[in-house]
C-alpha cells in the first residue's frame, strides 16, 4: 500500500502537494476508496467530503481510526498518510488474528487537515463537530480567489450539505488516531511507539499590512508607506515573543501586493503560527507580536489589521483511555512514553466530543513538514501492531465512554 501511495502528488524534489479537492488529493482519496473496498469495507463520503470505510456497518458503539492525505506544500510522506495506510493494514492484522469485532470499525479520512488550500487546518472535523459555521467554510478560499464551496461542488459533492454531522460522531464510542512523530523525543529510547498526553493551544492569525504603492526608484524614503517595514518588525517580534514565553511563532507564509522588484507594495498580507504549552502563554505571545505589528504600523504610516483564523485550545486526551492503550501495547514490558506535542490534528478537535487518543511512531530526525520526514520501516511495522493490538482491545473488550 505505501509503494502504491507514495508517488501520488510527489513532486521532483521530494515533497508532496496534496491539495483538498485537487488533482493529488483526489488520486489519493480514490487510492483510500480502492483499498478499503478491497477489504470488503463500506465507503461512505460524510456530508462534509469526509471517507468512512466501516468494517461491520455503521453502528453505535464504533470504534473508529484514521488520519488525512492532504499535504503542507511540499510537505512530508508520513504526516497523515501514516496514519491512514496503517489503519488499513491493522484491519489486514485483526483478521489475520482472527480477530471477531463485538461493534463496528470504521477506517477514517478527514479532508483539509493541513489547511493547505484553504487555510483552516482540521477543517473536515471542524465542521463535523460543528467547530465552524458552513457559511465562513463555504466563503474560504485558495489562493487563486475558489472557494470551498466551488471547489467541493466541482469534486461532484454539495457544498450547501455542510456542517455538524452528530449523526456520523454519534456513532463513535473511541477514536485513536496513529500519526507520525513530529519532533524527536524517541529517537534516544529503546521506544518505537508512544501515546499522546496533550496538544499544546495554537491557532492562527492574519495580518494585513496596508501602504501605498509606489516607485522604487523615484520614491523619497521620507516619502513612503512602505508596508514591507513593519512587516519585518513583525517577523523579528514573533521570533522574541517565542523566546520571551517558551513558545512556538511562525510567519513563514506572506502574500505581497503587486510583487515587483521595482514597486514599493500597497499590501503585504502575512500569517502568524502560534503555539503554547498553555493558554496564557499563547495570549502573551500573540498579545506581543500584535503590539509590535501595530507600533511599527504606526511608525511608518502604515494601516495593520490582525485577524484570527483558528484558534484551538489546549486538549488533553482521556486520561483513562491513554493509560488504557499505554497498557495494551506495553504489555509486561517496560512503560510506554507519554508525549505532549505542539502540532494540531483531527484527534485533537474529536476530542471534546469523543473519547479520543493518539499514538506516535518514532521519527529519527524529528524532521517534519517537509520532504525530509521519515520514519523507519521496522517501526511503522511496530506502529501497526500497536494499533491493532489497541483495537482489539477496544473492538472485543468494554466500550470507552
Amino acid at each position: 500500500m505505501w509503494a502504491d501511495l507514495a508517488p501520488v502528488g510527489r513532486d521532483t524534489d521530494g515533497g508532496y502537494h496534496r491539495f483538498s479537492w485537487a488533482g493529488a488529493d483526489t488520486d489519493a482519496r480514490a487510492w483510500f476508496v480502492q483499498e478499503a473496498k478491497a477489504r470488503g469495507l463500506e465507503v461512505r463520503t460524510d456530508r462534509n467530503g469526509n471517507l468512512w470505510a466501516w468494517w461491520g456497518g455503521p453502528g453505535p458503539g464504533a470504534v473508529a481510526t484514521g488520519s488525512h492525505l492532504d499535504s503542507v506544500p511540499s510537505g512530508g510522506p508520513f504526516d497523515g498518510p501514516l496514519g491512514v495506510v496503517s489503519a488499513l493494514a491493522a484491519v489486514d492484522e485483526l483478521r489475520r488474528r482472527g480477530v471477531r469485532p463485538a461493534r463496528p470499525l470504521a477506517v477514517v479520512v478527514f479532508v483539509e487537515e493541513e489547511g493547505g488550500r484553504f487555510g483552516v487546518p482540521c477543517l473536515g472535523s471542524r465542521l463535523a463537530t460543528g467547530g465552524i459555521s458552513p457559511e465562513r467554510a463555504r466563503s474560504l478560499t485558495d489562493a487563486d480567489g475558489l472557494t470551498w464551496a466551488k471547489a467541493m461542488e466541482g469534486a461532484g459533492l454539495d457544498p450547501e450539505g455542510i456542517g455538524a454531522d452528530p449523526d456520523t460522531l454519534g456513532l463513535l464510542d473511541v477514536f485513536v488516531e496513529l500519526h507520525v512523530e513530529q519532533g524527536r523525543a524517541l529517537e534516544d529510547t529503546p521506544h518505537a511507539v508512544a501515546v499522546a498526553s496533550t496538544i499544546w493551544p495554537h491557532g492562527r492569525w492574519r495580518i494585513d499590512f496596508t501602504g501605498r504603492a509606489d516607485h522604487a526608484g523615484t520614491t523619497r524614503l521620507v516619502d513612503r508607506d512602505d508596508p514591507m517595514l513593519p512587516f519585518a518588525h513583525t517577523v523579528l517580534a514573533a521570533r522574541e515573543a517565542a523566546v520571551a514565553h517558551d513558545a512556538r511563532a511562525t510567519v513563514a507564509k506572506t502574500l505581497v501586493t503587486p510583487n515587483g522588484t521595482n514597486a514599493i507594495p500597497s499590501l503585504v498580507r502575512a500569517w502568524l503560527d502560534a503555539r503554547a504549552a498553555d493558554e496564557t502563554a499563547l495570549e502573551a505571545v500573540v498579545a506581543q507580536v500584535r503590539g509590535a505589528a501595530e507600533r511599527a504600523a504606526r511608525e511608518h504610516g502604515v494601516g495593520v489589521e490582525m485577524v484570527t483564523e483558528s484558534r484551538t485550545p489546549l486538549v488533553g486526551f482521556a486520561e483513562a483511555l491513554r493509560d488504557r492503550l499505554g497498557a495494551v501495547i506495553a504489555g509486561r514490558g517496560p512503560a510506554v512514553p507519554v508525549l505532549p506535542t505542539g502540532a494540531g490534528h483531527d484527534a485533537g478537535v474529536l476530542a471534546a466530543h469523543v473519547p479520543t487518543a493518539m499514538l506516535y511512531v518514532r521519527n529519527p530526525t524529528g524532521v517534519s513538514h517537509s520532504p525530509h520526514e521519515w520514519a523507519r520501516p521496522d517501526d511503522c511495522h511496530a506502529g501497526v501492531i500497536a494499533l491493532a493490538d489497541v483495537l482489539t482491545d477496544l473492538l472485543t473488550g468494554e466500550g470507552a465512554r
